[in-house]
């Protein structure tokens, strides 16, 4: 929002009012069609226009009313995100008028076309994302254009820095800042927890600022909020970590790159995620952060965002290029991506695994503990903690001992205090029809099962599988069970699962 000076006249005068409408993030304005600011403008529906206070500028997409009883033609109506951006009071007086001219679709557009852009070019669309300038169907547009590997190294490098450079910035005045990111697609790979208790609780620093799920059930923000306060403002994220020497935060709530958070809202609507767009939005983040040692987890599987090795290989190069081209440290570690990770799939269920792997429980899922190792082994080897080849022992007793539960309850309770997950009042076991071998789990169909479920908005919502891949089940055993918030989800996810192949393939043993 940008601060002004409203010029506007008795004559043409406008009222504000919260019409109490969630469109999520994207600013919506309702104006009456007999309005004359409307008539005398020319605007139409889903037309972009310019909301001007006294104190305040945003623009909007238009939404036009026809019914009085919604709205009267002197009143102008806003969305919940919209009122808040333009921190708005009720009745107050507004002038509506179109935006300036957006240079920058002109770029768009040639990209659209195939032709690379230029640095300056790159800057201006992103400025003008991270303004709020874009329409939804810009920003698909933008999107679109991307996909496919359409953007060359140097694009990448430019995205990637004026995503940086469009939002604050961190600076934790210290030589090394460790961080580690996980590319997703894998549901129940929530290591973050784990990683960032064992990496803090061995010296070093790790403000880990996660985002929420985009196109899974889960993010590591959405798993964190069932055990603590995420949405931590700036400085309380340097008072956690000044005093645990790490952070387990929600990247949103301190505005680290607003335009990638604009852009992840489309990329979720529209079940995309390119592989340049990918290393952008991750590196500009860690950059921003202020992260300048970074480990990225790129799971590789035929149901998971990474499909092959070679894909995996090509992010990987993308990344390691991009960082050095923006002075951070970054390696890569390629990691089995073929069936979720630990056995809760959606918040609080995958809370519940980080919980028993950090408390050394013997129930505790064994593949998340030895990938959280793995990953914290190679941080502390990054940041010298460890000697090469050393950093498993370390981190592997950082755990064993229980320094890793004390580090992780004290950033807890350092973040708001430290809650138990909920729990979902409604399950619905999934049992095997047949005996046999199993042999494929579909993450892609179990991740929808668990969204259909409620996940991530409903944060006990999801499911917990029972088998893993190369395991004998007889017929009748549970294979998962889903759980749900209400009947009607737990309906929903049921009917999804009849409707679709199933997830957990089951054949005779000798295949």
């Amino acid at each position: 929002m940008t601060p002004v000076t409203a010029d506007i006249t008795q004559a043409d005068e406008l009222r504000l009012t919260l019409m109490g409408i969630d469109t999520l993030q994207q600013p919506i304005v309702f104006m009456h069609r007999n309005c004359h600011v409307c008539r005398s403008e020319g605007f139409n529906a889903l037309a972009r226009v310019q909301l001007t206070t006294s104190h305040g500028q945003i623009i909007a997409t238009l939404n036009i009313v026809d019914d009085d009883r919604l709205l009267q033609p002197c009143q102008v109506g806003l969305s919940k995100s919209a009122w808040q951006l333009l921190q708005a009071r009720e009745d107050e007086p507004v002038a509506v008028s179109h935006p300036p001219a957006l240079d920058s679709l002109s770029y768009l557009r040639a990209k659209i076309y195939g032709h690379p852009l230029a640095t300056e070019e790159m800057s201006a669309i992103v400025r003008d994302i991270a303004s709020r300038r874009y329409s939804d169907m810009h920003l698909a547009a933008f999107i679109t254009a991307c996909v496919d590997q359409k953007l060359t190294t140097e694009e990448v490098i430019d995205l990637t820095r004026a995503m940086m450079q469009a939002g604050q910035r961190l600076d934790w005045q210290r030589e090394q800042v460790m961080d580690k990111h996980c590319v997703g697609g894998l549901p129940g790979n929530r290591t973050t927890p784990i990683v960032v208790a064992i990496v803090a609780a061995c010296g070093l620093v790790i403000p880990k600022t996660s985002s929420r799920a985009i196109t899974s059930p889960a993010g590591t923000a959405d798993t964190m909020e069932t055990l603590t306060h995420v949405s931590l403002s700036l400085a309380q994220m340097k008072q956690v970590v000044e005093q645990e020497g790490g952070c387990l935060a929600w990247g949103g709530s301190v505005n680290l790159s607003p335009a990638d958070d604009a852009l992840i809202r489309v990329e979720r609507a529209l079940d995309i995620d390119s592989e340049g767009q990918l290393v952008a939005s991750v590196l500009s983040k860690k950059l921003a952060a202020g992260s300048t040692h970074v480990l990225v987890d790129l799971p590789v599987g035929a149901t998971a965002k990474m499909r092959d090795e070679t894909m995996a290989a090509k992010v990987a190069g993308l990344m390691v290029a991009v960082g050095n081209a923006l002075g951070m440290q970054v390696e890569t570690i390629i990691t089995d991506g073929s069936q979720p990770v630990g056995r809760g799939i959606g918040p609080a269920l995958e809370a519940e695994d980080v919980l028993l792997v950090l408390q050394n429980h013997t129930n505790a899922p064994q593949d998340l503990r030895q990938r959280a190792l793995d990953l914290a082994a190679r941080l502390l080897e990054m940041g010298g903690v460890s000697a090469p080849g050393e950093g498993m022992a370390k981190a592997e007793e950082t755990l064993v001992s229980g320094a890793a539960w004390r580090k992780f309850s004290a950033i807890c309770e350092a973040q708001g205090g430290l809650k138990t997950p909920p729990k979902a009042p409604y399950s619905l076991p999934i049992l095997a029809s047949r005996s046999g071998l199993v042999t494929h789990i579909n993450n892609r169909i179990l991740a929808r099962i668990a969204k259909f479920a409620g996940a991530p908005e409903d944060k006990a919502a999801g499911l917990r599988l029972a088998t893993r891949l190369g395991e004998v089940v007889a017929e009748g055993d549970e294979l998962f069970t889903i759980y749900s918030e209400s009947p009607g989800e737990l309906e929903y996810a049921r009917n999804f699962l009849q409707a679709h192949s199933a997830p957990v393939v089951i054949e005779d043993e000798y295949v």
